[in-house]
């Protein structure tokens, strides 16, 4: 994928010849402000996401898959012969819930799929499969650090389509708090932890517990922003088409 590039202009004056050149300035001519709209899907059922979505001015469209996630790991391992990494983890799964909405779905659409998983000691932390499991976990983070990473899917299914369809990885290292046997229980008793990648959040009730970050604080939440903001790019596509 070609690498997302930044340039930057400067123009020096003086303040003599910036004075001539404002008193050169004809009438402005008509400048028009529309912008060609561009819809998104997102094919994932987080609402921290759709949050996260909504908070940058986009209203998007959302359809969640129904990939089976351990049947896709099992299948990608057993082809490959190993075990993935937890950051191709991410990006395995973004891709599939992406690419199986974009399939059945004939909008004239850009589709986004998200994954995230936190890799922790070399193990790979998805959402806990219960209360004990959500319980261990935080007894081995607590005080120590892991590196969330989300995949990012985007298909390009527009009319008139590039026909794009490509991913990217985004990594956060994230320190955790020492948090008291007594602070994890009641935490995994709210029933936060069951429901996301690695038993934690940072823009809910476990925010507190997370020390510092390294790296986008979107990304911990599950998508992005700046990422996204890259894909689109690849596809022709700028941040403001995607508002209303």
């Amino acid at each position: 994928m070609a690498e997302s590039l930044n340039a930057a202009r400067r123009l020096s004056m003086s303040s003599a010849d910036f004075l001539t050149a404002e008193r050169r300035v004809a009438a402005p001519l008509p400048i028009s402000l529309s912008v060609v709209t561009v819809d998104l899907v997102l094919a994932s059922a987080s609402p921290a996401r759709l949050t996260t979505l909504r908070s940058a001015g986009v209203e998007p469209e959302v359809i969640v898959s129904d990939v089976d996630e351990r049947a896709v790991i099992a299948a990608a391992e057993e082809g490959l012969g190993a075990t993935l990494a937890a950051d191709d983890v991410a990006l395995l799964l973004a891709r599939a819930k992406c690419e199986a909405v974009a399939s059945d779905t004939d909008a004239d659409a850009l589709v986004l799929g998200c994954d995230s998983v936190l890799e922790f000691e070399d193990a790979t932390f998805g959402k806990p499969a219960d209360a004990a499991e959500a319980i261990d976990r935080w007894r081995q983070m607590r005080g120590r650090s892991g590196s969330l990473h989300t995949g990012h899917w985007l298909v390009d299914g527009r009319e008139e389509s590039t026909g794009a369809t490509f991913g990217v990885v985004a990594s956060t290292v994230v320190h955790f708090a020492d948090l008291t046997d007594a602070e994890i229980e009641a935490y995994v008793g709210t029933g936060e932890p069951l429901h996301v990648a690695g038993a934690f959040t940072i823009d809910g009730l476990g925010g507190p517990f997370v020390r510092r970050i390294e790296g986008d604080h979107h990304n911990v939440v599950g998508l992005s922003l700046p990422v996204l903001r890259e894909m689109l790019g690849e596809v022709g596509v700028t941040f403001d088409q995607l508002r209303d």
